[in-house]
């Protein structure tokens, strides 16, 4: 796994370096002496372009490094290259940073490029639900709570990845609800994020929040 880690790094020099060393054995000697070379330097030539280092950002976001999760995002000049659920990772994580510098403009953009090319593949599960869930977000910061209630239904619909995004979009329905003065919706919601037991803190504190207020609705 290392090894991999470290190979995906140095992808890019290692094809060039394979590749003048094919050059170099076809010019003294032929082509089938040269040839295994030749296929290593396509390969990982091949691999750069089309995979990206995208497996690389895992260990970054392991050990809250966001900075390095980002350089290797920014490693990445020709997206459009890259393999289409590939592409809809990288997108998707393009939208998390930015959500995380606060260019809410920026994450939507990004969001929706992510959700356009469709998860597509089981490389990231729940990735395309947890896009949604994320401009459902954007959505209720500009208190557009419409849109933000259809995002989040399909969130929940297409599947969340973990118990925490899913305590998070039942709490936001739960919120949308409440707005909507629909309370038996609402303490639904509510019971449904409390049942999943989430551990962010972020999060358990909205439950504590709302439980101050959710047994006084009627419904």
């Amino acid at each position: 796994m290392k090894f991999l880690n470290v190979y995906i790094r140095y992808r890019l020099p290692l094809a060039i370096i394979f590749l003048i060393a094919a050059i170099v054995v076809n010019y003294f000697t032929s082509f089938w002496p040269s040839f295994i070379l030749y296929l290593i330097a396509a390969i990982s030539l091949f691999g750069h372009f089309f995979f990206g280092p995208l497996r690389l950002i895992q260990e970054y976001m392991e050990a809250g490094d966001m900075e390095g999760a980002e350089k290797i995002l920014n490693s990445v000049k020709f997206p459009g290259l890259l393999f289409k659920p590939i592409r809809s990772v990288y997108y998707t994580l393009r939208g998390n940073m930015a959500m995380m510098k606060q260019d809410y403009d920026g994450a939507e953009v990004m969001m929706k490029k992510g959700i356009d090319l469709g998860s597509g593949s089981s490389l990231m599960q729940g990735a395309e639900g947890a896009s949604m869930l994320q401009m459902g977000m954007l959505a209720m910061q500009k208190n557009n709570f419409k849109q933000a209630e259809s995002y989040i239904r399909q969130a929940l619909r297409k599947g969340l990845p973990d118990k925490e995004n899913q305590a998070a979009a039942n709490l936001q329905m739960c919120s949308i609800m409440m707005n909507k003065r629909e309370f038996r919706a609402a303490k639904d919601y509510f019971r449904k994020a409390k049942a999943l037991k989430p551990t962010t803190s972020q999060i358990v504190d909205q439950i504590k929040q709302m439980e101050k207020y959710i047994s006084r609705l009627p419904g």
